[in-house]
């Protein structure tokens, strides 16, 4: 499956109004679902996504001190919502779980990346503006 073809079911998501769209052929899984103000979230995987089982719960990260922030997509990493915006979070900024953290830019969709945790932004540990891997560390929270 290539770009072209992402964007084509991104494509008729919108023409038929559908909320999520999921599809694994050959050990490749790709689901899209519509998130905030009816843009499409793109999540796509290699293999069935294991890393969102008990373990997100934070208690073995908890344990060393941080948790992580990790990316739910491949994309290009913002932390903030344009270049002369002040970022999101910095370090000693305190989230929780609704707290948007970042953008990813998968495809000129602009999704925002909330912490799902709560804590003290520790460490950045993603570059802006450049590409991330889905299950990229970007941040660290203690």
């Amino acid at each position: 499956m290539d770009l072209k073809d992402i964007k084509a079911i991104i494509d008729l998501m919108k023409k038929n109004d559908l909320s999520v769209f999921e599809m694994e052929k050959d050990g490749f899984r790709i689901k899209l679902q519509k998130g905030l103000g009816d843009q499409p979230v793109v999540m796509s995987t290699a293999a069935p996504a294991a890393a969102n089982g008990p373990a997100t719960t934070g208690a073995p990260a908890e344990s060393a001190g941080t948790k992580d922030i990790v990316s739910p997509m491949v994309g290009t990493f913002f932390r903030a919502a344009s270049p002369d915006a002040s970022p999101f979070v910095d370090v000693g900024t305190k989230v929780d779980e609704d707290t948007v953290v970042c953008i990813i830019e998968a495809m000129k969709v602009m999704n925002e990346i909330k912490a799902e945790t709560s804590g003290v932004i520790a460490e950045v540990v993603a570059e802006n503006s450049k590409p991330v891997q889905f299950g990229q560390v970007l941040f660290r929270v203690r």
